[in-house]
């Protein structure tokens, strides 16, 4: 009997609590029935005490946004370093070459990106459209160098990125581009080397780039399968460096079998099946070859502009189109019939960028290295008279070709420099444009801005005082 009784009393006792917590239940859901079912859901679920979870999503495309949110961590604001216009160009993307294209670009160097704009970072970020980003390019791994095979134009230095891209960063200012490349390089230096570091970098910047669980997956195989490779067996690698072994040998072989056999370079020239060219050629190989003293393309060039380009605004300052003068080079390097007359070549601006193209080309450059120290020093005299007699001096002591050829051009340039009210290029102009081309040192090292500013005064003490040095006692 007592038994029972307890067992009675612990059903009604149950009854009532269950009772009670319906109660309990009914107020609450009376009470928030203003609220939505996510904010009862978010009230009620605790994970820890006085901590509500965050409503989970049951969309899909939410669902993949919430685990590439844990996976990936936000990035920092970075600190500029450095910013301004430079002439920037991408030769390859993933390690797929590109066709060169140079443009004016905003840069702007962080302590380990760099980002293009096609203008100034807050007219940029003002006129930015939605979902439009700048180019950025990570310089974690990256690496920088100076290059001349890349381009024809002149401070010019590549920077490699882990991903395979390549870009050209250039300038005419010598000056601004050291500044450039030594700010990049150190920002480069100071970043890790650690090739795991680089590599997984590498990864997430992929998975960062798309939101599709595939990739993860992807992902995730590529580590699963690294093992496999790194257990291959001895016997099968020995087997494999017998074989490489002979091929190697058999490869060697047969290149020395083709060295000693191949025409030389005459017997190739005789038959015509290379040709001399025009650019890139020493200045006197190319007089020989025509029996001058003074290149054929040059003086086509400067009587097309005398004909039809003192009047131009900017003559010799203003840039041609680009792929327009690769192909006037490419039609005088190939001999074929040059007409400057020609509607192709109706643009001006495209002659003297071909003209300029081709003193910049040149291996030794119009004043020829070992008289760069000494028309510095002819710069230096303080009397005027004096300075005129020593550089008339050192031209005098200059081979035909370079002498020659440069009182044509000078002369041509004193006609410019006639039309200045009209063309806009005065002698101070001028200077700047050709200085730079015509005279260089042979090892630039970090006396480029010195260099410089003696460059352009000694190409506008020729204009001024052309008479005086280009005269002869026969005049």
């Amino acid at each position: 009997m007592q038994s029972s009784t307890n067992s009675d009393t612990s059903a009604e006792n149950l009854n009532s609590s269950h009772q009670s917590t319906g109660a309990v239940q009914m107020r609450i859901k009376n009470a928030n029935s203003h609220h939505d079912r996510l904010s009862q859901s978010k009230s009620m679920i605790l994970t820890d005490i006085g901590k509500a979870t965050e409503p989970i999503s049951r969309h899909r495309r939410n669902h993949s946004q919430h685990v590439m949110k844990d996976i990936i961590t936000p990035l920092e604001q970075l600190m500029v370093e450095k910013e301004g216009y430079l002439q920037k160009a991408k030769i390859a993307d993933g390690g797929k070459k590109l066709r060169k294209n140079w443009s004016t670009s905003w840069i702007v160097l962080s302590n380990r990106k760099i980002e293009f704009y096609k203008e100034s970072k807050q007219q940029a970020h003002s006129n930015l459209k939605t979902g439009h980003k700048p180019e950025c390019v990570d310089l974690c791994g990256a690496h920088i160098e100076w290059t001349k095979e890349k381009s024809s134009r002149k401070n010019v230095f590549q920077i490699t990125t882990v991903t395979g891209n390549e870009f050209l960063l250039q300038s005419d200012i010598d000056f601004i581009i050291l500044d450039w490349f030594h700010a990049i390089k150190n920002a480069i230096d100071r970043l890790p080397k650690d090739q795991i570091c680089t590599s997984r970098n590498l990864e997430l910047f992929k998975i960062q780039r798309s939101s599709s669980a595939e990739l993860l997956d992807h992902f995730g195989r590529e580590v699963k399968e690294q093992k496999p490779e790194n257990r291959k067996s001895l016997i099968f690698r020995l087997q494999h460096s017998v074989s490489d072994t002979s091929d190697k040998s058999r490869v060697k072989s047969r290149l020395k079998k083709f060295i000693t056999r191949r025409p030389s370079l005459k017997t190739l020239q005789e038959k015509g099946l290379i040709k001399d060219q025009i650019f890139g050629s020493h200045l006197h190989k190319v007089c020989e070859r025509e029996n001058s003293t003074v290149p054929r393309f040059v003086k086509q060039c400067i009587e097309a502009v005398e004909k039809r380009g003192l009047d131009v605004d900017g003559i010799y300052r203003v840039s041609g189109n680009l792929a327009t003068i690769q192909k006037l080079r490419f039609i005088v390097n190939q001999e074929e019939k040059l007409n400057l007359d020609d509607s192709q070549w109706e643009d001006i601006h495209v002659v003297t960028g071909a003209l300029k193209m081709f003193f910049r080309e040149l291996p030794e450059p119009l004043f020829p290295y070992c008289f760069f120290e000494q028309f510095v020093e002819a710069i230096k005299k303080q009397d005027n008279n004096m300075r005129i007699e020593a550089v008339k001096a050192l031209v005098q002591k200059l081979p035909p070709p370079n002498r020659d050829t440069m009182k044509i051009l000078f002369g041509h340039l004193t006609k410019i420099v006639a039309k200045a009210s009209k063309n806009l290029m005065s002698t101070q102009s001028l200077g700047i444009v050709f200085g730079p081309t015509l005279l260089r040192a042979e090892n630039e090292t970090g006396n480029m801005a010195v260099h410089m500013v003696y460059q352009n005064q000694i190409a506008e003490l020729m204009l001024s005082e052309y008479k005086k040095i280009f005269s002869s006692k026969e005049d």
